[in-house]
């Protein structure tokens, strides 16, 4: 070992009593220790435990989670228990404790925003479906030929091989004549699952029974005495020329879980050459499909005195709000209920403007969101990736924006009806007021 005496000996005879004398023989006397390696033994001894550094690292992701989310359970409880094993640690307790206690209570006291609740729902809006994993090699071709609800499938020779319900007729807006990809359901001996569409043939008129269809009619009335006269543009339902009324059996059920009801929305279908319509047109029409929505509640009404019952052509409750002929541009993916959502957007006096938002492309999306005075972005259609930029450039060029978390009827007014009155952009938790129209 270096003997490391005489060298401080030396140093301390030459050190006087001032300040700089004295800073200059500490430093000479740490070089001189360095030298007997004592100072890389002390660098070792002052060492961070490994489980101490793990602790830190794993309290600072919880408390930043929290600062992003607050209130956020699972990052209180990461939060909250690397904090109770750093206090075990004697240093940091000794020099930290009063202020990591004072931390552990703002922790526990941390409670949900709304823009923390309003980020959440909107995360879980765009969160991209997991898509169904298809063999399509297995898949054998058939042609559709449309029945009043669902559909068969037909082979080269013309026989029916299978059928497919409605709800897969609905989403890829089939029609007679396609020519399909489809696997046999493994539950199932005459049912099929569509994979695709791959092409289309024209059929001779003799090879189906042609169909006609009223789409997006409201249902009024109440259960029991349930009908559609019009849809949802006020048009009314015509067959053969005339005006029609069809009542409807409020018993009927769709998928086990949407039935009909007053104001429901629904798609109604006949067979044109069917020999009813001349006599009794409203025994020839079906339903189709009933849309899945969300109507507002309407008061109910009081027993009155015997009076005449004058029909009314409005249906539904309505908001009180009027656009007086803005621009209102729907935020989309497809063209699923997109005739829906512009019929809601008609009826408060705006002028509905489809927004592509699927593709994503900034330049354009901000073409199109420029001249708007409202947008509404439907986030059940919309990318990923559009979604932000949608938001983006309503705030650049001052559009009025609301965003519906659903693509149902009532969400859909209600974030409109937020757009227009300055309101919060998500609806989330919040108890907000949507005032409706009197004498509607």
């Amino acid at each position: 070992m270096f003997d490391y005496r005489n060298n401080l000996k030396r140093i301390l005879n030459n050190t006087a009593g001032d300040d700089k004398s004295l800073q200059n023989s500490l430093n000479a006397i740490k070089v001189v220790l360095g030298m007997t390696g004592e100072a890389e033994s002390t660098s070792v001894n002052n060492k961070m435990d490994d489980k101490v550094i793990a602790q830190i690292n794993t309290f600072l992701q919880g408390i930043t989670t929290l600062i992003e989310r607050p209130g956020d359970k699972n990052a209180k409880k990461i939060a909250l228990g690397a904090l109770h094993k750093l206090t075990f640690d004697h240093n940091i307790a000794t020099n930290f404790g009063k202020k990591l206690g004072l931390l552990d209570q703002a922790i526990q006291a941390s409670e949900e925003t709304s823009t923390a609740v309003n980020r959440k729902i909107f995360e879980d809006a765009v969160k991209p479906k997991k898509e169904k994993n298809r063999d399509y090699r297995k898949g054998r071709r058939y042609t559709v030929i449309r029945a009043l609800k669902g559909a068969d499938l037909i082979n080269n020779n013309g026989e029916v091989v299978f059928e497919v319900n409605e709800g897969q007729i609905h989403d890829l807006n089939l029609k007679s004549g396609d020519i399909v990809e489809a696997l046999p359901l493994a539950n199932s001996l005459n049912e099929a699952e569509v994979l695709r569409v791959v092409g289309y043939r024209k059929l001779r008129s003799r090879d189906y029974d042609k169909i006609a269809d009223f789409k997006y009619g409201v249902v009024q009335g109440s259960p029991g005495n349930l009908s559609v006269s019009r849809n949802i543009h006020g048009e009314k339902l015509v067959i053969n020329h005339k005006p029609v009324i069809v009542a409807l059996d409020s018993s009927y059920y769709q998928n086990g879980n949407i039935h009909l009801e007053d104001g429901a929305i629904v798609d109604l279908a006949w067979y044109t050459g069917d020999v009813r319509l001349k006599k009794d047109p409203a025994s020839a029409v079906q339903i189709r499909w009933i849309y899945e929505t969300e109507q507002p509640k309407r008061v109910s009404k009081t027993k009155k005195a015997k009076t005449k019952v004058v029909a009314s052509t409005q249906v539904l409750a309505k908001l009180d709000m009027n656009l007086h002929y803005q621009r209102v541009g729907i935020a989309v993916g497809d063209n699923q209920n997109e005739a829906i959502l512009e019929g809601i957007v008609n009826r408060y006096n705006g002028i509905p403007i489809p927004i592509d938002a699927f593709e994503g492309k900034k330049k354009v999306i901000e073409s199109q969101i420029k001249d708007l005075d409202i947008v509404i972005l439907v986030t059940a259609f919309a990318a990923h990736d559009s979604t932000w930029n949608i938001s983006e450039f309503a705030s650049k060029y001052h559009v009025k924006f609301a965003v519906s978390s659903s693509k149902g009827y009532q969400a859909f007014e209600r974030a409109l009806y937020r757009a227009e009155n300055g309101m919060p952009a998500y609806e989330g938790n919040q108890q907000l007021e949507y005032k409706m129209l009197k004498n509607n």
